[in-house]
């Protein structure tokens, strides 16, 4: 598969919604998130997020999306959003793009995966469809007036990929724009890989879709919830690795790989809401390879077999409990770390610390304890 690290993800959200009628759609309540936060989480995991917006709503996507992903302002039509958010991209180092309508917000892993194997298969460009199974009427003052085959016919959908060079020289050679962008890449004589679509990834166009999303959403979702604990000892050292950042300490903790105790709590979880057991199961300390490994290995592992199982990470939760070193000055980026090697976004990962009143090995300074929460979530 494409490194993650080189493809982009543009999620349009610039449109206003008329067919719906009041306020823009992707910014509706569904099922207690927006349409539009339930579309970016979709996309965890990939390194560049860009959403287009419309500047009438600018204000508000800096309040609730700030920090997450790259805001854009749209431009009048689909096609001038999607260059913008090209544009943005361009010289970055990127060299795929995913794009996407956010009006989508149910598009799941396996069909998002399934375009991204076709641009590393050595596709120039790839997106979803589904074939047409319906027979198709031409009707007019509501009478039927003929029939059209449907053999060869597509109900396309996103997101649709393709060579980031390649779609951005489209649009800017077809300013007019084009339905959808694959379209545009067509018009630019490239050939386009069907790839394989779902029927849960509807777009919202008129209320009853809102209806149709949220029973989806009532049968498919799939929650898991994973606790993992950890120890380890201190002994002598002039520094402790703690969730992937090094520390200054006047002792170091004792382990087989770097002990970093608040990420191996946190890969258990991870192992555990995945019923897959622990890292021992998955890095037995009895062989030598793992000895003074870096743990992002481990965590990086389980991260990628949650992806593969088809879920995304709702939250990761880690509580550090010691009595020394300061655990508040390093927080953030022990939070920045873990949200690196699992491909999340920092938001969804919280780092705290607590004492245990000097009771017990921690509170008589032996060595560090951890507890960890990961959640992780399908459909």
């Amino acid at each position: 598969m494409q490194s993650l690290d080189q493809i982009a993800v543009i999620i349009t959200a610039a449109g206003r919604g008329s067919r719906m009628g009041g306020a823009p759609k992707q910014w509706r309540d569904l099922s207690g998130r927006s349409v539009l936060a339930r579309s970016i989480d979709a996309f965890a995991g990939f390194g560049r997020i860009v959403v287009t917006v419309s500047p009438e709503d600018m204000a508000h996507a800096v309040q609730t999306l700030g920090g997450n992903v790259t805001l854009v302002a749209g431009g009048a039509t689909r096609s001038d959003s999607v260059r913008a958010g090209l544009e943005v991209l361009d010289g970055s180092g990127i060299t795929h793009v995913l794009i996407h309508d956010g009006a989508r917000p149910l598009v799941s892993s396996a069909v998002i995966a399934g375009v991204v194997d076709a641009l590393a298969a050595g596709a120039v460009a790839a997106a979803p469809a589904l074939p047409v199974t319906d027979a198709l009427w031409r009707g007019t003052d509501g009478r039927v007036t003929g029939t059209a085959p449907r053999e060869g016919l597509f109900r396309a959908q996103t997101p649709q990929g393709f060579r980031l060079d390649t779609i951005l020289a489209a649009h800017r050679a077809f300013p007019e724009g084009a339905a959808d962008d694959v379209e545009q890449a067509q018009k630019a004589g490239h050939e386009v890989a069907i790839t394989e679509g779902a029927e849960d990834n509807l777009k919202l166009t008129y209320g009853p879709d809102f209806d149709r999303a949220r029973r989806i959403l009532g049968t498919a979702m799939d929650i898991r919830l994973g606790n993992g604990f950890d120890v380890h000892a201190f002994e002598e050292g002039d520094h402790v690795t703690l969730c992937g950042v090094r520390v200054p300490h006047d002792r170091g903790l004792k382990g087989h790989s770097d002990a970093d105790v608040g990420m191996h709590a946190l890969t258990d979880a991870i192992y555990g809401a995945l019923a897959m057991g622990d890292i021992g199961r998955h890095f037995p300390p009895s062989d030598p390879q793992w000895k003074g490994a870096d743990s992002a290995i481990f965590l990086r592992h389980a991260a990628d077999l949650a992806r593969t199982q088809g879920f995304s990470f709702g939250n990761a939760d880690v509580t550090l409990i010691c009595e020394a070193p300061k655990i508040g000055p390093h927080a953030r980026a022990m939070q920045d770390r873990l949200a690196e090697i699992m491909g999340i976004e920092p938001g969804r990962v919280s780092v705290k610390a607590t004492t245990s009143e000097r009771l017990g090995f921690t509170g008589r300074g032996e060595g560090i304890a951890a507890i960890a929460t990961a959640t992780l979530m399908k459909g």
